[in-house]
């Protein structure tokens, strides 16, 4: 299923993405962390009344909302993941290039994440080198801890897509991720999510995002330099995750930040983070 969160005149419901309409799904959860509360049987009861519900919301009546609009923790994501951005950052750096060797994760804070076609913020007075990065995010589906990667999989809900927007100026004034990562609506997310039995393999999947047309990144999920299943078990290793926590994977090379001359965003671009299987999720800089 395809699942999302969206806002009519009612207020804010979980619903099955269905073609170009929205099955509302409140009979089963009030929201999408509630629905990934209830589990496997859950989903079977949202599948059962998307598939006989005669009522439906068309999808340009309503407003879609993130799949989570407020996580119940920081947004957990991991640095220089695909080979080609991890050289393209050291070098943008000065640095020499060098893969790293175990996950780098870092957190967005939970206030930054927004809706598709909600406005990404650019304010001089805060940063003058506002970045895109698309990433292929999971949700966990249940509480986690010490997960071997050959059962990893079995802990994903299901998939969305992240745009990571990185203040690079704040980066490296403040030498670390999070200030530079957490501004407000820095992290659009989106469209839906895709639950995970519809993605049979999720390192086989086409990555690209587009600044006002233009294609600016395009790989594959198989670049990954630590899969999901490794990302899980590294990740878990002595440390427990709850159901419903985000965690974005890292973006492909062709960020502003590796072209030359750099190529921040500016007001009025519109960017579009497409994934195969998933969608695409549409913002524009006001």
């Amino acid at each position: 299923m395809k699942l999302v969160t969206f806002q009519d005149s009612q207020g804010i419901h979980v619903g099955a993405l269905r073609g170009e309409y929205i099955i509302a799904l409140d009979e089963i959860a009030p929201s999408m962390l509630a629905l990934i509360g209830l589990g496997a049987e859950g989903l079977e009861r949202a599948r059962a009344l998307s598939e006989r519900a005669e009522k439906t919301h068309a999808l340009n009546a309503v407003k879609l909302r993130a799949p989570i609009p407020r996580p119940r923790q920081n947004v957990i994501c991991v640095g220089m993941n695909y080979v080609a951005h991890a050289i393209e950052s050291d070098r943008a750096r000065g640095r020499e290039p060098k893969l790293p060797e175990v996950p780098v994760f870092f957190t967005k804070a939970a206030t930054t994440v927004c809706a598709p076609d909600d406005a990404i913020p650019l304010d001089a007075r805060v940063t003058q080198q506002l970045d895109y990065e698309v990433e292929l995010a999971f949700v966990f589906a249940r509480a986690a801890k010490n997960v071997a990667a050959e059962d990893a999989l079995n802990y994903v809900f299901g998939y969305t897509i992240v745009n990571d927007i990185s203040a690079r100026d704040l980066q490296n004034r403040h030498q670390q991720f999070f200030k530079g990562k957490s501004l407000d609506n820095s992290c659009p997310m989106g469209p839906c999510i895709v639950t995970a039995d519809e993605i049979s393999d999720p390192s086989k999947l086409h990555i690209t995002l587009r600044v006002n047309g233009e294609t600016r990144q395009d790989s594959t999920t198989g670049d990954l330099i630590f899969n999901i299943p490794k990302l899980i078990e590294s990740l878990t290793l002595g440390f427990t995750v709850e159901a419903g926590t985000i965690v974005s994977t890292g973006t492909p090379s062709g960020v502003g930040m590796g072209k030359s001359p750099p190529a921040w965003l500016k007001a009025g671009d519109v960017i579009e983070a497409e994934i195969e299987g998933i969608g695409v999720l549409r913002n524009s800089v006001v």
